[in-house]
């Protein structure tokens, strides 16, 4: 997927991720881009490594600094706290040259940002970390083995935190099965 391509995804992503009331800050959009192109296959081509608190991919922040610097996103400061990101007018010129690219992965972009939008810094640790352990278990039956990993490779997160994060992600899978 080329650059302008993933430019017109990312700022639906942003905007579906706002209307569905999300603070939409860079960790949303980073674990909501991860779950689209490993859960949802949405090609973006984006590295990811298990980092700080969760899955995160370097190549996706130098392509948030790129959107700003073209215009196309925002930073809308909301102190005491981090800033918020913001879909600019601008975009819209990108969205229709890729109209039938956002076509195409519209459907799984409204059912993560659904998902994920009024979820907090440390439930989506917590959930796409599970996908994490997931994708990479050979046992994808176990949700006590998988919970298990999750509290090895993250230890602040507590047995009963990742086996909850485990079944919620079972649960997501399964619904997002319908969705391909």
């Amino acid at each position: 997927m080329n650059r302008l391509m993933r430019a017109a995804l990312l700022t639906c992503l942003i905007q579906k991720l706002r209307t569905h009331g999300s603070w939409c800050g860079e960790t949303h959009l980073q674990k909501a881009t991860y779950l689209l192109q490993y859960m949802m296959k949405v090609p973006f081509g984006f590295e990811f490594i298990l980092y700080k608190h969760g899955p995160f991919s370097f190549d996706l922040r130098d392509d948030l600094t790129a959107l700003r610097a073209d215009g196309l996103i925002k930073l809308e400061p909301q102190r005491p706290y981090g800033p918020r990101l913001e879909a600019a007018p601008e975009c819209a010129y990108i969205q229709e040259l890729f109209s039938s690219t956002i076509l195409k992965y519209e459907n799984v972009i409204e059912f993560v940002s659904g998902k994920l939008a009024e979820k907090g810094v440390a439930d989506l640790e917590r959930l796409t970390t599970a996908f994490f352990v997931t994708r990479g278990s050979v046992d994808k039956q176990c949700v006590n083995a998988r919970a298990a990993e999750l509290n090895r490779i993250k230890p602040h997160i507590s047995i009963e935190s990742a086996t909850s994060a485990v079944s919620e992600i079972d649960r997501i899978l399964n619904e997002a099965k319908a969705l391909h």
